[in-house]
């Protein structure tokens, strides 16, 4: 069984695995049909005309399937490696480990946003951004220039404590966990908040070119596990059926034909979290 870890207890051995995984799946340019297809289903499903991936009840659904099938790829080129998740409401400096030269590298420099060190630099040569929002080939990041600070534990219990998945009208204003986690209060909010604070690929719809992308909804989808586990009792996922331009609880969630809300309500059948 896949477990993932939170990023701040890992090995350097591990480390490593995983930053040498995500770099052979960049090579194979697999990774850039991930970032495809998130971009693809940012807002609005641009062949739908749905609400998926994104200002929507499916946004945690629809990412816990993204995390399992980019966490396989990662596995074909080493299966101990998993997604480790980065919890930002204690990790929240532009000193913490994860952005270290042996992990995801740091922010990046003055004259451009350009990340200069770790294995994710431009100069390297293995991450060359292709699929773009703009016209840089580099990874960029500007860490806490747009936001100063991330999410708090606070404001994350005050989430976990609601006992309702979702509400109508199923978009950003919606009383509800989902929409809450996801940045309800304002973009600049919540899960929302931790891509400002990143800056660079992460504030747009190609977000994936950030490896540190994965390790941010590793945690978000944690959290709704935890939400999970705090109400037992509540629908873990709404609405049920017959709701215009969302994903309901058993209808495909594209670009998949065969995974819905539903499929993925279980992630212990995937992973569990450490």
């Amino acid at each position: 069984m896949t477990v993932r870890k939170n990023q701040a207890t890992l090995t350097a051995a591990e480390k490593k695995a995983f930053v040498d995984a995500v770099l052979e799946v960049k090579r194979t340019g697999v990774y850039d049909e991930f970032v495809a297809a998130h971009r693809l289903r940012f807002a609005l499903d641009m062949n739908t005309g749905i609400y998926v991936g994104h200002f929507g009840p499916s946004f945690l659904p629809w990412h816990r399937k993204y995390l399992i099938d980019f966490e396989k790829a990662l596995q074909t080129v080493d299966p101990s490696v998993s997604i480790p998740y980065w919890d930002w409401t204690v990790d929240n400096t532009a000193g913490s480990s994860l952005w270290a030269p042996d992990f995801l590298g740091g922010t990046g420099r003055a004259l451009d946003d350009q990340v200069m060190d770790g294995p994710f630099a431009y100069s390297t040569g293995r991450w060359n951004i292709t699929v773009q929002a703009d016209s840089r080939p580099f990874l960029a990041r500007n860490l806490a220039y747009r936001v100063p600070t991330l999410p708090t534990r606070a404001e994350v219990d005050a989430a976990l404590a609601i006992p309702t998945y979702d509400s109508a009208p199923w978009r950003d204003g919606s009383a509800g966990f989902r929409a809450t986690l996801e940045g309800a209060a304002g973009y600049l909010s919540m899960h929302n908040r931790v891509h400002s604070w990143v800056w660079g690929q992460m504030e747009s719809s190609v977000s994936p070119n950030d490896p540190v992308f994965w390790l941010h909804h590793a945690f978000v989808d944690k959290l709704w596990a935890d939400w999970h586990a705090l109400h037992p009792t509540s629908a873990e996922y709404l609405p049920a059926g017959t709701t215009a331009d969302v994903i309901d609880l058993t209808e495909p969630m594209p670009p998949w034909t065969d995974a819905t809300p539903q499929s993925v309500l279980n992630h212990t059948l995937f992973y569990t979290y450490a």
